[in-house]
């Protein structure tokens, strides 16, 4: 690839995803042999604020005149740091910060004026996933020293300071406008040639995953019983197999571990987790098993016996087949693949991320990285003492089932 220089730089709110995308953008350009550096405004405030509490919300009030002076000095040094490494040996340089107003991206503009500039816009529509990545953010060492409810107001009302002098790009020249959470280009502008347009264009509307593990939760009653949904509990072999899978993981950083809101893979992510202080689990009813409406915690047996005409509508077509009052595969496709789109983004993009789901569920989460005939979904193979391990990014795709018991 040719190398020539060029500045990205992020804009929109506090928790819109820009730190997500500047570091999925680094990886991405970083295997393609383009040495490239993220130039963090956060990064740059611990560093040079020490002293000062700058996790208030207050600080970041437009009126402030303190805090308007000091971030614009943060500012100023991350331009300075980014300058310095373009002229050197770097060829892009991600400056990830919230930069909502037009002042300061005509600053970006006339300091770095030797290079094109590309920027992105990060904007969230989703309130529910906005309020998952607040409650993130409040969990990190910044806001130690307040408590949970208190951190997650402050970074509310930080969101609102910016939305007073938030101005939406547009006469930019060179701009994309991304939904961080669908990977969907909104608008765009792109004047001449652009260094690196293509690859980048392609990484921002692709799922980057560099290690995705998808178990199914341990052996339940219910299984033993051939008995379909429920909330059921692990059993003793279920807590030897989450047991065996911690043990496998036991070397591997899993900072997210995601669950269905069920008790089985609750439990099975509680025993993952154990003794980890880098590990928090987060569930989401995006990833709960297929609703079976009124043949819920039915045996196959007794629907088959009870309701010959269910069994036999689903046995000809099993992933269109609805349930009476529940869901089927066709209808759980939409709602699981937002919770794979919602793990993703809520990780951050760390290297390593876990989700215990279902059998309805991980099929749906296999096929989302997966290509299958859509009728053949129903069928794919879901142990209980495996899992699959997922990589997709730009360079590398890996899909393999992984034994973690004997």
């Amino acid at each position: 690839m040719e190398k020539r220089k060029l500045v990205i730089a992020m804009v929109g709110l506090p928790a819109s995803g820009k730190s997500t995308v500047s570091s999925k953008l680094k990886q991405c350009l970083g295997a393609e042999g383009v040495a490239v550096e993220v130039f963090n405004n956060g990064d740059v405030r611990r560093e040079v604020c020490q002293d000062s509490d700058t996790t208030c919300s207050d600080f970041y009030a437009p009126e402030y005149e303190q805090g308007v002076a000091i971030r614009e000095k943060i500012a100023l040094i991350n331009l300075e740091r980014a300058a310095a490494y373009l002229a050197g040996k770097g060829d892009v340089a991600v400056l990830d910060a919230t930069n909502v107003s037009r002042k300061r991206r005509q600053t970006i503009k006339e300091y770095l004026r030797d290079y094109p500039v590309f920027f992105v816009e990060c904007v969230n529509p989703d309130p529910e996933l906005v309020e998952a990545s607040i409650s993130r953010k409040a969990a990190m060492p910044d806001f130690a020293h307040m408590t949970r409810e208190a951190a997650q107001e402050s970074f509310r009302e930080r969101i609102r300071y910016y939305e007073r002098i938030y101005q939406p790009l547009g006469d930019e020249e060179n701009f994309v406008v991304l939904d961080t959470l669908h990977n969907r280009i909104e608008r765009e502008r792109v004047q001449g040639v652009l260094p690196y347009y293509r690859i980048l264009r392609d990484l921002l509307v692709s799922d980057w995953v560099r290690n995705l593990y998808v178990v199914r939760h341990g052996e339940t009653a219910f299984n033993l019983e051939m008995r379909i949904g429920g909330d059921s509990d692990l059993t003793a072999r279920g807590l030897v197999q989450a047991q065996s899978l911690a043990w496998h993981f036991r070397e591997t950083p899993l900072p997210y571990v995601f669950t269905s809101t069920k008790k089985r893979t609750q439990q099975m992510a509680s025993m993952i987790c154990d003794g980890r202080n880098d590990c928090r689990v987060i569930r989401l009813p995006e990833f709960d098993e297929i609703d079976a409406g009124i043949c819920e915690s039915m045996t196959y047996d007794r629907i088959a016996q009870d309701m010959p005409q269910v069994h036999e509508a689903r046995t000809r077509d099993k992933y269109n087949y609805v349930y009476p009052g529940g869901e089927g595969y066709g209808t759980l496709k939409e709602r699981v693949e937002r919770g794979v789109k919602k793990a993703l983004y809520l990780s951050g993009n760390a290297e390593h991320i876990l989700i215990v789901g279902h059998q309805a569920v991980n099929r749906m989460i296999l096929s989302h990285f997966l290509y299958r005939r859509t009728e053949d979904v129903p069928y794919i193979y879901i142990p209980q003492d495996r899992y699959f391990h997922i990589v997709s990014t730009h360079s590398r795709k890996v899909f393999e089932l992984v034994k973690f018991m004997g």
